[in-house]
């Protein structure tokens, strides 16, 4: 269990329903959020910003219908655009930031791998990602994530052989230079 709460302002109070949702699906958001950024943080941040957008808007009809792939959905959009930003700003700064974020326990060589990991994650396709995600991050099964996203379990697979494929590509790539 996380130990995460429903972060209040003084003498605030939310909604029974609210605070199910956020104890319910914390931590498939935060587990995706940190899957897509490889950063604490950022994980946090996405957390944050979902929940709280979640709260300051109308429900949407795709939460209405299936909660969890709204906000597994929504986790991987935004992780996604944090983490192509962090790559943009690093391309353009000497970088030093976001080698010092990574956890000293993790060696260089382990440290230069899942960067450059994280970095092709954020160079797929949105929906190409979220699979990826929900295959390798979350396990779930073709079939689960099949029925998930509302598609077939042949598309799962072809998307998850093409998505290793460009990852590999992107990898060997980034370890020749």
């Amino acid at each position: 269990m996380h130990t995460a709460s429903v972060p209040r302002m003084a003498g605030e109070a939310f909604p029974q329903e609210f605070e199910e949702i956020f104890e319910e699906h914390y931590t498939l958001v935060y587990r995706t959020a940190y899957g897509v950024t490889g950063r604490v943080e950022d994980a946090e941040d996405v957390v944050q910003t979902i929940f709280l957008r979640l709260l300051q808007r109308q429900r949407p009809r795709d939460f209405l219908n299936n909660p969890k792939a709204y906000l597994y959905r929504a986790a991987v959009n935004l992780s996604l655009t944090i983490a192509q930003a962090r790559r943009r700003r690093a391309l353009t700064e000497d970088g030093e930031d976001l080698v010092a974020s990574i956890p000293a326990r993790v060696s260089s060589a382990a440290e230069d791998l899942h960067r450059k990991l994280y970095d092709a994650i954020a160079q797929l396709k949105p929906k190409a990602a979220e699979i990826v995600i929900l295959r390798y991050l979350h396990n779930h099964s073709d079939a689960e994530i099949a029925k998930m996203l509302g598609t077939s379990r042949g598309v799962i697979a072809v998307t998850l052989y093409r998505s290793r494929a460009h990852l590999k590509k992107l990898l060997v790539a980034s370890l020749n230079t």
